[in-house]
């Protein structure tokens, strides 16, 4: 999964009543084996997010120029 700042995560509940979770990617983070970013989350607080198979990044309101 690559992404750039400005794009959104979107995290999908992985366990029955856990709900989605969406925030926009503010950094991102190079390691040798993978992407990872700062992501700040829609309730306001910021963490460094490893991407799994629940999430999606979502780019159509990303303005690229």
């Amino acid at each position: 999964m690559e992404a750039r700042r400005g794009d959104r995560v979107i995290v999908e509940g992985n366990k029955v009543g856990q709900a989605r979770r969406s925030g926009q990617i503010v950094d991102v983070m190079k390691a040798r084996e993978s992407q990872h970013y700062r992501v700040r989350w829609d309730d306001g607080h910021e963490t460094v997010f490893y991407p799994g198979a629940d999430a999606r990044i979502d780019r159509s309101q990303t303005t690229r120029s």
